[in-house]
């Protein structure tokens, strides 16, 4: 006889939940992160959401996916209009200080990562240079004195366009017999040159943005960019490309794979210079 995994009674043979059960379960689940999302225009009752979530067999593990998958989508609400008002940014906190959520903890969330990208664009907005970055480790840069890492991106690719030289119609000569045992071989010759130019990955490594410059580290290439030596930026969906203030620089692309978000931090960066 199996027991219900969300009672723990007898379920049936070969059974593990009874119906009436998980139907509990899934609505409760549904009406706690409804109540989450609503956050930013109605106050959360932590014990409304605890006495549901034991009603609804929710333990303490699945109830914290729950709130952070909730506040993800209040999030994306508030940021409809691409800014995180101080109102909006004080209810979403409050959601993560009544349910005792830590720093490890959300860390390596996407919910709380997009709630900290918005906070640096507001930074950004009102004319202050973001100090959010909580940085573990040694940077692999040499920041000049006075400057301020803004973001990092990991895992970034970084491309260039590249021209690449073959050659078309050419000849390997022939031999022409003189006499017996001679022969006199004419040159071939390799054609007419046709080049081409693709955009290819030249490495991949961490990106530093900072309130003074870019920073790209990898195992073959490592540079600084200044935001005044920058002619133009193009944004892309997972990243952002830029074009250098030289006579024969190649177009350059960072996929960070977040390309709204590189491209209003290094924009407004930039313009603060």
């Amino acid at each position: 006889m199996g027991l219900c995994k969300f009672c723990g009674k007898p379920a049936g043979f070969l059974r593990r939940e009874h119906r009436e059960c998980r139907e509990k379960h899934n609505s409760g689940a549904f009406v706690i992160r409804s109540m989450i999302a609503d956050s930013l225009t109605s106050k959360v009752d932590r014990d409304e959401i605890l006495q549901i979530a034991g009603e609804s067999y929710i333990g303490g593990d699945e109830l914290k996916t729950l709130i952070l998958t909730g506040l993800e989508e209040a999030i994306d609400k508030a940021l409809e209009d691409n800014i995180l008002t101080q109102e909006e940014e004080d209810r979403l906190k409050d959601v993560l200080l009544t349910f005792g959520f830590n720093t490890d903890e959300l860390s390596s969330n996407k919910a709380y990562e997009k709630f900290i990208k918005a906070l640096v664009l507001r930074d950004l907005l009102e004319g202050k240079v973001p100090n959010r970055l909580n940085i573990k480790g040694v940077l692999p840069f040499n920041l000049l004195k006075n400057e301020t890492p803004v973001w990092i991106f990991n895992d970034v690719k970084y491309y260039q366009f590249k021209t690449y030289r073959h050659y078309v119609g050419g000849s390997q000569g022939a031999s022409i017999r003189i006499m017996k045992g001679v022969y006199y071989r004419v040159g071939g010759f390799r054609g007419y040159p046709i080049e081409e130019t693709k955009l290819t990955k030249v490495d991949e490594g961490v990106l530093c943005v900072t309130d003074k410059h870019i920073y790209f580290g990898g195992k073959l290439k490592s540079f600084r960019i200044s935001y005044d030596k920058i002619v133009s930026f193009t944004p892309y969906s997972d990243g952002i490309g830029i074009q250098r203030d030289s006579a024969n620089a190649k177009s350059e692309y960072f996929i960070t794979n977040d390309g709204w978000f590189t491209y209003n931090l290094v924009v407004n960066l930039a313009n603060r210079v």
